[in-house]
């Protein structure tokens, strides 16, 4: 490292928020960037560890959890180039294993800040933020240009479903010389990125940027396309040498209380889509955009969220910006911990309580943070026209599962509490695919309803049909969903040629 004692001589500072007051007057992203120079000292805490966790993808626990990132982007190296200033190299390093940081540069949890060796005894270094910094400054430089394979392949992939998994194994399959299509089913490109993350966390003009690329690379996209149900399988099959089903976990999970009866109770993701169409549809106008919500809005509801994830938080700010009257966000699993504790060593420190934006905006809004722990919806009680008006919520209580395994959620008699709420968002996460498409392909699905393959492999159970991405994993990060397309779209490349340079 260029920087032996940088880490010693440099204290970590992040890029500043704009205050929630004021970012919730509008749906734009609100942080801003540091100096180049600032940047600069940041690369340089980088402490040329020896062992760089960081970038490892180590598994803790019992659970599929891991620290570090799962794409072993190589951040020590372009940390380096940072600190000497040198952008287009550090641009190279990081492209080399990450097809789109200007994503996981926005949305990531930054896994591998959690694992940086120097947060053992200090602030771990900013990661997330520089490698942010690294691919917005290619853009601006021109370091990013379309990169036009010269040579074809002649061999044809259809790729279902246009999401993080998909777009990476598109573009890996693109640039290794086979013609791709990409068939998504939404008006537009993008999956949960373009719809599932609101625009504050990843502005839709970050995308429209990198599809310009793709297009311009002999990507070639189809909308509107929702293949297994207006596009037969087997036209598909009969017309590409190989497919790949990346069309995510989106069968999202319900309460059981009935909720599908009663009026203004929407999943997140119906919420989150309808608020992005709203905004595109109105040029981000907040005026119009709020004049405009007619099917879902929050606009003067005492709105009550069942989840307590990053979903859940993206519908409080949401909701928010939307000027809701109150909101409430029920999570079923106990508080965190606030701090790190004595048996929850480095680099665990995920399982801490963090307060994210949308908890910070409704505390400057509503002066309480709107989690509510160990909390469930036990019913839903509505007008004579089955319009919510409030919901009847339970505390709950963790017991030894007698058979082994997680504790069982138990109802604590007597603690119910009714509430009002005229607008539930249910954000409880997803059960796996839907279906219908897997099952238009003939493919084998696992009890957890994703597509079936061996262990470490994307080959399905039906010839030239591979998977990635959340349809194949469950519900996961951004940051799996690209390593998965990048290591199918290997698997799809041996399978095509007999052989793959891919890495």
């Amino acid at each position: 490292m260029g920087k032996t004692t940088g880490f010693l001589d440099y204290e970590r500072e992040d890029n500043p928020a704009i205050t929630p007051e004021n970012r919730i007057k509008n749906f734009n992203e609100f942080h801003t960037p540091i100096s180049v120079e600032e940047r600069r000292k940041q690369g340089a805490r980088c402490m040329n560890c020896g062992v760089p966790f960081c970038q490892s993808a180590v598994a803790f626990g019992k659970g599929p959890a891991v620290t570090g990132c799962p794409l072993h982007n190589l951040i020590p190296e372009w940390n380096d180039e940072v600190y000497h200033d040198e952008w287009d190299y550090a641009a190279k390093r990081l492209l080399k294993t990450n097809n789109f940081p200007e994503f996981t540069g926005r949305v990531c949890p930054a896994l591998c800040e959690k694992a940086c060796t120097c947060g053992m005894n200090d602030d771990p270094v900013t990661v997330h933020e520089n490698e942010l910094a690294i691919i917005e400054t290619a853009f601006k430089n021109g370091y990013v240009e379309p990169r036009i394979p010269k040579v074809r392949s002649g061999k044809r992939v259809a790729v279902i479903g246009s999401g993080p998994s998909g777009l990476a194994a598109a573009d890996c399959l693109n640039q290794r010389g086979h013609y791709v299509t990409v068939f998504e089913r939404e008006d537009h490109p993008g999956g949960l990125l373009m719809y599932g993350i609101p625009n504050m966390k990843l502005e839709k003009s970050v995308i429209d940027r990198r599809l310009s690329i793709m297009k311009k690379e002999g990507i070639e996209f189809r909308c509107n396309c929702n293949v297994g149900a207006d596009i037969p399988a087997e036209d598909i099959l009969s017309e590409y040498d190989a497919v790949i089903l990346a069309c995510g976990a989106k069968q999202p999970r319900g309460l059981g209380v009935g909720e599908e009866k009663v009026k203004n109770v929407y999943y997140a993701v119906d919420f989150l889509t309808d608020t992005t169409k709203a905004l595109i549809r109105n040029k981000y106008d907040m005026p119009a955009f709020l004049a405009d919500r007619k099917k879902i809005t929050a606009h003067n509801k005492r709105v009550v969220i069942v989840g307590g994830g990053d979903t859940g938080n993206d519908c409080v700010g949401t909701c928010i910006r939307e000027g809701c009257r109150s909101v409430t966000q029920l999570e079923m699993m106990p508080k965190p911990p606030e701090t790190r504790l004595p048996n929850n060593p480095w680099p665990e420190w995920p399982n801490v309580l963090k307060t994210d934006y949308g908890q910070q905006e409704s505390i400057a809004v509503f002066g309480k943070d709107p989690r509510v722990y160990q909390t469930t919806i036990k019913e839903l009680n509505t007008d004579a026209r089955g319009n919510l008006k409030s919901i009847t919520t339970v505390k709950l209580e963790f017991k030894k599962n007698p058979k082994g395994g997680r504790p069982i959620p138990t109802p604590v008699e007597g603690s119910e509490k009714t509430i009002g709420c005229n607008l539930l968002l249910i954000a409880a996460g997803f059960v796996g695919c839907q279906s219908y498409t897997a099952e238009a392909f003939g493919v084998d699905l696992t009890p957890r309803n994703v597509v079936a393959t061996d262990a470490g492999k994307y080959k399905t159970s039906k010839d030239k049909v591979f998977t990635a991405g959340d349809m194949h994993r469950g519900q996961s990060l951004v940051v799996w969903a690209i390593t998965e397309g990048r290591e199918c779209a290997m698997a799809v490349d041996e399978y095509l040629m007999g052989y793959s340079f891919m890495r």
